[in-house]
């Protein structure tokens, strides 16, 4: 029944929420089944096209940028445990 109540919050959660969520009530297939959803929505932006120029610049960018945000969420949800 937990589950049910809480289909309407997934959409509410970051994925880093869900995820955790997911982890303490592995037994929740609705909460699996939309992580999984979650995942495949993922954008794939593209950062920049091999000819570009600045092309290992923009790389690298991209990557400081995703690990930046990871290290932010990871805090967050230290914060708030």
């Amino acid at each position: 029944m937990e589950s049910l109540q809480m289909k309407g919050d997934y959409d509410s959660m970051s994925k880093a929420e869900l995820k955790q969520y997911f982890r303490k009530h592995r037994g929740d297939r609705a909460a699996f089944q939309a992580y999984l959803d979650r995942l495949n929505q993922r954008s794939l932006r593209v950062i920049a096209s091999p000819s570009d120029p600045n092309f290992d610049q923009k790389v690298q960018a991209a990557i400081r940028e995703r690990l930046e945000s990871r290290t932010k969420v990871s805090l967050e949800l230290k914060d708030k445990a």
